[in-house]
């Protein structure tokens, strides 16, 4: 899953640089397929891909934590900005620290590394339906576009933070899941529901459910700031493009952030809090997410077809072969989490047509340039 989302960063990056505006996957959209995919995109992300992702990440305090993050937000993108860059490498030292603690401090000779277990999949549909919530763990590399019009150089920043960011990512869960194979069995971490508690706790005990505790504090506040730095981008986008209401197009004339629409990316995500648990929103989140990611990264190969004199600042790496395994690979996962949750699935396409009648609505009544 980390090869993949890296083949998607990477053709993110060559769209970001090539459409350096506020918005991200919605001004990908508009600018390959159209305007109404990416209006049905940016309408998904409202009602449920933004509430859900936050909310999954703060689903215990979010009516606090949620609260503070878009008060942040609304005030300052620096602010934000530097909040997420301190929180997102103490996230990491701290990860890496628990499993530099669990290699040096446990005795790895009853765990899963020194095991020789099957690696056999019984259920092709199961192993892909449980790549799912690990789609969503990588998900930033998409939404961080969405800041490409305030990036300096985007052409060149942008991709270089998808790839940095990606790769340290994956290389970070590797270590990380490592060793929590290293202190537990398979069948122990198969039936472990909070691994890193679990793994703590044989390493260290009452003081190690403190320190993940402490972790994961920090990480879904990290993660929740970063959402709520990203999501109103696209808003902000439609809005001033003509396809949602005018009024959240506003720019705060002293913070100059997209205040009005960081307020209704907050007021929707603390509307969630008490109807859907964790797993619920991750995979409310993928299934109605990667469908358009993989359209916009199909629009890629479009353009390059159709506007081969494009200006692109950025190129993908290995063209074509990196866009189609970003395709092909999604393609599937997503067919496996169809079949595993099909009413779920049915439930996003039914958030996604919600937004015809909308569009039509707005076609209608706003004068808008962008619109027809």
């Amino acid at each position: 899953m980390g090869l993949l989302s890296l083949c998607g960063a990477l053709s993110f990056g060559e769209l970001a640089a090539t459409y350096p505006e506020p918005g991200g996957v919605y001004v990908f959209l508009r600018e390959t397929w159209g305007r109404l995919p990416a209006f049905l995109f940016g309408w998904t992300r409202l009602l449920v891909l933004t509430p859900a992702t936050i909310c999954a990440l703060a689903l215990i305090f979010a009516s606090y934590l949620g609260s503070a993050l878009a008060a942040i937000n609304y005030r300052s993108l620096l602010w934000s900005a530097v909040l997420e860059n301190v929180t997102s490498l103490a996230k990491a030292v701290a990860l890496v620290g628990v499993a530099l603690v669990a290699f040096v401090l446990y005795d790895g000779s009853a765990g899963a590394l020194n095991e020789a277990p099957s690696l056999a999949v019984d259920s092709a549909t199961g192993f892909g339906f449980a790549l799912v919530t690990v789609m969503w763990t990588y998900s930033g590399w998409a939404s961080m576009t969405s800041l490409s019009g305030e990036v300096k150089d985007p052409g060149r920043n942008i991709p270089l933070a998808q790839l940095w960011a990606v790769t340290t990512v994956m290389l970070i869960y590797l270590v990380v899941n490592a060793a929590y194979l290293w202190v537990l069995s398979v069948n122990e971490a198969a039936a472990s529901t909070s691994i890193a508690a679990d793994v703590m706790d044989r390493v260290l005990g009452a003081p190690g459910q403190v320190t993940v505790a402490l972790l994961v504090m920090l990480a879904t506040f990290s993660a929740a700031n970063a959402s709520l730095m990203f999501a109103p981008r696209c808003f902000f986008a439609m809005s001033r493009d003509g396809l949602f209401f005018e009024r959240f197009a506003a720019v705060h004339p002293r913070f100059k952030t997209p205040h009005v629409a960081t307020l209704l990316t907050a007021a929707i995500a603390l509307g969630y809090i008490t109807f859907r648990g964790f797993e619920e929103l991750v995979s409310a989140f993928v299934l109605g997410a990667w469908p358009f990611y993989i359209l916009a990264v199909a629009g890629l190969v479009r353009m390059r077809r159709l506007r081969p004199d494009l200006e692109r600042p950025y190129r993908v790496w290995g063209y074509p072969g990196v866009p189609l395994s970003y395709i092909l690979a999604g393609s599937a996962v997503l067919l496996a989490g169809f079949v595993a949750q099909p009413w779920t699935t049915l439930l996003g396409i039914g958030v996604v047509l919600s937004g015809l009648p909308v569009y039509v609505w707005l076609r209608h009544t706003r004068d808008d340039r962008a619109l027809h």
